[in-house]
């Protein structure tokens, strides 16, 4: 008996646009209990069916993508980019496509070698004499039957299901000028319409290598250490987590880890979008389909293959044409409309226009079938989702993954950005600031005890310490006796003598506060800054200023985000109002919201998207999660956000570098300007030519003709957006 799983994966041939993809959705929707269960990856020619009984067997629906002219198998991971696919399903398209344009072009030589006269090849009445060699039209006949082929399962689809498509939009027109004798005619439409499809599943064709390209980024084998030290060469997929693999200078790094030996420049630009190569040493992390520089390095594996950062990114570009774009959208309905009133008003032409104006049924016919063939979508249709995949492929290659088709287009429209403080607009960990010594103390003096304080704390506070004695090369021993004093401080001894280490409470409570160090403390606290006092048993040594130290670039994102048409931008933090405030005036943020919880939050992006509506939110911890749920548009920090924001977010920055919003920003607004221009320029070209029509100066071929080159021009255009580009170009966009 055949399994019913809750999931089932199909591949299914053929598909490689949003028409095929109604098609399904229409035949398949009753089965499964609503498009809702139903998710299409037009990259890689996938479907995921979510069925809502689990009577429905693979076989069946098999079956009903059968009746729709296309074919479905069951999914395999393995083969998922064609590798072991036959030759006729790669090249069928293509082969039938060049034979359709050379039988063609042969059979328009052939009848004017045999009549004498281009005239008559042409088709005109008065150098035919009604006649057309045999020879002509078997050549003519094959090259229809070949331009159709792959169009006629489509068609018949159509009529049976009384829903007609371009596709039997097309049919018809070919043997409706077959009807009248218009051989030539029919066997050009046949082939510029197989052409412009041939066109159309190349352009996708293209998308899916610049996608399936991520996936070559990860070399095939990891060199993985056993317990002993011996070194085995294995398969990515193989090496469990925590287990220790070797990247050798000049690899690709092949898991994501975090590095336990050595030191070296690692190329992140296939995952981050970075430039220049990062300094990569102890503890740090490396990401999987990166580039080793100069030395050798030992990492420990931190994910499993299927869920590293290129794991991730290449899934969910490839599930981001499940969720689509609003203008995507639009494209569909009125396509969905907009054929059968077409084929309604050719019609009406063909029984009306021999009465009113008093002209032949041939001419009537012909009038009706050049409108067919000049209302035909195509390039409508395809003008969007070429542009979007486009879109998504390029903001992938520039450390931006985009989730969905429909957040391509929301960050034009943003007019309000939230931004998280800690981790976001500052770097998420403090570092000494100020050092302030007193009683005949030195900087060095005091760092060194409050260091040996320290060294058994792994509070952020200590390892900012420790960072910056460490980093003055100041050398200490850890600390005797060491207690703790709940959420004030702690007390060790430093060679037999007592010192303790605390908070301004902490000293207040001693009450060895001075009214001139009182004032300092003061100052520094409402400069947004922490302060840690060391002292001993006689009198104060110093104190230690600390701070999460702004982002370099943060000051300019918000500059450049107020350019790229931002109205509103407001800072929510959980800190003190003061730590806030000076945040908020050094990167020049518009509002501030401090001391927030988690559901404060919320409440804040609740009133924003009343105020502005479209309102993105920026974070990277578990607990801006509901806000960016809440927004507009998530923006997660891919590098050091944790998971559950990446999970929650609409989009990750794959790099911690805030530039890359502006740069969303106007690549969102690139996208949208030349997804306006095909649409304009698709719809433009019928109404010129039903125009034509109108006044009798338009041919079946000519009309086709123009249509495929409106195909192929919306293609080039929207593929331009898969060029790499920069900030500095997209300024001026």
């Amino acid at each position: 008996m055949e399994q019913k799983p809750t999931e089932l994966i199909f591949k299914i041939q053929d598909m490689d646009c949003v028409e095929e993809v109604s098609i399904l959705k229409r035949e398949l929707s009753p089965l499964v209990g609503g498009e809702e269960h139903l998710f299409f990856d037009v990259l890689n020619r996938r479907m995921i069916v979510n069925p809502q009984t689990e009577n429905i067997t693979t076989a069946a629906i098999m079956d009903a993508v059968s009746q729709t002219g296309m074919r479905a198998e069951i999914w395999d991971e393995k083969k998922k980019q064609d590798t072991t696919a036959s030759f006729w399903s790669r090249q069928g398209r293509t082969l039938l496509t060049s034979l359709s344009g050379v039988m063609m072009g042969t059979a328009f030589l052939t009848h004017v070698y045999l009549t004498g006269s281009i005239g008559a090849a042409l088709g005109a009445e008065e150098a035919t004499n009604g006649f057309m060699p045999v020879p002509v039209r078997i050549q003519y006949l094959i090259a229809i039957i070949t331009g159709i082929w792959f169009v006629l399962p489509k068609a018949w689809y159509a009529f049976k299901r009384l829903r007609p498509d371009m596709n039997l939009l097309m049919c018809i027109a070919v043997i409706g000028a077959l009807c009248i004798d218009e051989w030539f005619e029919a066997a050009a439409v046949a082939f510029l319409f197989a052409f412009s499809q041939l066109l159309e599943a190349w352009s996708v064709g293209r998308a899916r290598r610049a996608v399936a390209a991520l996936m070559d980024l990860t070399p095939p084998i990891a060199r993985v250490r056993d317990e002993s030290g011996n070194e085995t060469v294995v398969a990515p997929e193989e090496v469990t987590m925590g287990a220790t693999f070797i990247i050798r200078p000049g690899e690709k790094i092949p898991l994501d880890g975090r590095i336990i030996k050595g030191q070296s420049e690692v190329n992140q630009a296939p995952i981050t979008g970075e430039s220049v190569p990062v300094v990569k040493q102890e503890d740090d992390e490396v990401f999987a389909g990166t580039i080793n520089g100069d030395g050798l390095l030992e990492a420990n594996c931190t994910k499993l293959a299927e869920n590293t950062i290129l794991a991730q990114i290449i899934r969910m570009v490839g599930e981001a044409q499940t969720r689509r774009a609003p203008s995507e959208l639009w494209v569909e309905k009125f396509a969905k409309i907009y054929t059968p009133i077409v084929m309604a008003v050719a019609l009406l032409m063909l029984l009306t226009l021999p009465t009113l104006l008093q002209i032949s049924w041939h001419d009537s016919l012909y009038r009706a079938l050049v409108l067919l063939v000049i209302a035909c979508p195509c390039a409508l249709v395809i003008s969007t989702p070429v542009s979007i995949v486009a879109a998504l492929a390029s903001a992938a290659r520039n450390g931006v993954l985009i989730k969905g088709g429909v957040f391509v287009e929301t960050p034009s429209k943003l007019k309000s950005l939230a931004l998280d403080k800690t981790g976001t607009l500052t770097q998420g960990k403090p570092v000494v600031t100020k050092l302030v010594p007193l009683n005949g103390h030195t900087e060095s003096e005091l760092l060194e005890r409050a260091a040996a304080l320290e060294a058994h704390s792994n509070h952020p506070l200590a390892v900012a310490i420790l960072d910056a004695a460490e980093e003055r090369q100041i050398a200490f021993e850890p600390a005797d006796s060491y207690q703790i004093i709940q959420g004030k401080g702690a007390t060790a001894l430093i060679k037999g003598r007592e010192f303790w280490l605390g908070s301004h409470r902490y000293l207040e409570e001693r009450k060895e506060e001075t009214p001139e160090v009182h004032e300092q403390l003061e100052t520094l606290s409402n400069a947004g800054q922490t302060v840690v006092v060391i002292g001993n048993e006689t009198h104060v040594c110093g104190f230690i200023a600390l701070a999460d130290r702004v982002r370099e670039t943060s000051a300019e994102v918000i500059r450049e985000l107020h350019a790229a048409g931002i109205e509103q931008l407001v800072m929510l933090t959980g800190d003190n109002a003061g730590t806030a405030q000076a945040v908020a005036e050094e990167v020049g943020m518009d509002r501030v919201h401090s001391e927030l919880l988690p559901e404060d939050k919320v409440s804040v992006i609740e009133s924003l998207v009343e105020e502005y509506e479209f309102v993105a939110m920026v974070g990277d911890g578990v607990n801006d999660a509901p806000a960016m749920s809440r927004s507009s548009l998530g923006i997660a920090m891919g590098a050091a956000g944790s998971d559950v924001a990446i999970e929650s977010a609409d989009i990750a920055l794959m790099t911690d570098d805030l530039m890359k919003i502006p740069w969303l920003i106007r690549h969102s607004h690139r996208t949208l300007k030349i997804i306006r221009q095909n649409i304009i320029f698709a719809l433009s070209i019928k109404v010129l030519f039903m125009m034509l029509m109108v006044l009798n100066h338009a041919s079946l071929w000519a009309a086709i003709a123009a249509d495929m080159g409106a195909s192929l021009l919306v293609i080039f255009n929207g593929l331009r957006l898969l060029q790499a580009q920069t900030i500095a170009r997209l300024k001026n966009v």
